[in-house]
């Protein structure tokens, strides 16, 4: 089988990371296994493994025929059976559908609003998914969504995943703040990853537990919200509390330094820095949103509590801050959890045998 991911970036996100995981491990199960980026080249290129082929069609515009036309040979020169794209980049893997009739095209949504479907913009996808062969949905919402709304009949839902070994990149980033009371949140700054329900958070914590810090890793796409995130930060004297970090590639090690991970979320898939949390066995604060309840059991592998409760969230992170034993016990049972329920080869095996039924 000869399969290739489209994405539109590899900068650091959960549908950027997921396109490079398919791309890496699918190299080792099948005959080729590539990866185009179409806009925006990133630092995930690094984590390519180099048995992936790689090409960036750099393109300008939403139809941009010099990028188009690198795509199409891209495509036809190997031989390419299946193209998987991955959010966005649906549009390109469409137009290029029109002069290869034969390619198999399969899409992955990664919709991070799952909780607000009914705001979502769709014309141009419910017309685009006529051409779909298949469409992966990263958690349940967003398959029923897809059932009731688009025209391809074949709808699956399958769990991100990361691998065991979830980076092998030399870690970079040095963290702030008191070694071993250092509190983690991997989400790039958008609106529905909710960092003012943290700070709310961060704001409480600092007058009980005034030496634990607040580490926030993520794209900064230094708009209104960022500016907001750093306001609140100044007004709420925040300043040796919460560290603002921007993107950073070497989530392992960022996550070796770091002692407690949260999520505060309003909607939420199934987050990939969840997964890198567990795998690292870290424990975790989390909100019930979207596929994390799927994951997380309250009080067996991690604290679970509602979006947009600050006193919940708390509570939760004084617990663990207070009970080191309980710490390990959450961090070691949602470790046990991934591995038996997301394990990378499964979800693989599953993928490679839905393609080919497709």
């Amino acid at each position: 089988m000869r399969i290739v991911q489209l994405i539109d970036s590899l900068e650091t996100g959960g549908a950027e990371r997921m396109a490079v995981n398919y791309a890496n491990l699918l190299s080792d199960n099948i005959e080729f296994s590539g990866i185009i980026v179409t806009r925006k080249e990133g630092s995930l290129v690094s984590e390519l493994s180099n048995k992936v082929p790689y090409c960036f069609l750099n393109k300008k515009k939403t139809v941009d025929i010099a990028a188009l036309r690198k795509l199409y040979y891209f495509l036809k020169n190997n031989k390419i059976e299946v193209l998987h794209a991955h959010s966005t980049s649906f549009f390109s893997a469409v137009l290029v559908k029109i002069f290869l009739p034969k390619l198999k095209l399969i899409w992955h949504d990664h919709y991070g609003k799952s909780e607000f479907l009914h705001e979502r913009k769709s014309a141009v996808l419910k017309i685009s998914s006529y051409f779909f062969s298949g469409i992966i949905a990263v958690n349940q919402h967003l398959k029923k969504w897809a059932e009731s709304q688009l025209n391809c009949k074949k709808v699956i839902y399958f769990p991100n995943f990361t691998p065991q070994q979830s980076s092998q990149i030399k870690g970079e980033t040095v963290l702030l703040g008191t070694e071993r009371k250092r509190i983690l949140c991997l989400a790039n700054l958008r609106a529905q990853k909710d960092h003012f329900l943290l700070l709310k958070v961060a704001q409480k914590l600092r007058a009980t537990h005034p030496d634990w810090s607040f580490h926030l890793v993520g794209k900064d796409f230094e708009d209104a919200y960022s500016a907001s995130i750093r306001t609140s930060i100044a007004q709420m004297k925040l300043q040796q509390t919460v560290y603002l970090y921007g993107s950073r590639n070497d989530s392992a090690a960022i996550i070796d330094q770091s002692d407690i991970g949260i999520l505060t979320s309003s909607s939420e898939g199934l987050p990939v820095s969840l997964l890198e949390y567990g795998m690292n066995q870290l424990p975790v604060v989390v909100t019930a949103v979207g596929e994390i309840p799927m994951l997380i059991q309250n009080h067996k592998n991690g604290f679970l509590v509602q979006s947009g409760d600050a006193d919940e969230f708390f509570n939760a992170l004084v617990q663990l801050i207070d009970n080191p034993n309980l710490m390990n016990t959450f961090g070691s049972a949602l470790y046990q959890t991934i591995l038996n329920n997301y394990s990378e080869k499964a979800i693989i095996n599953h993928y490679i045998e839905w393609i080919e039924t497709n």
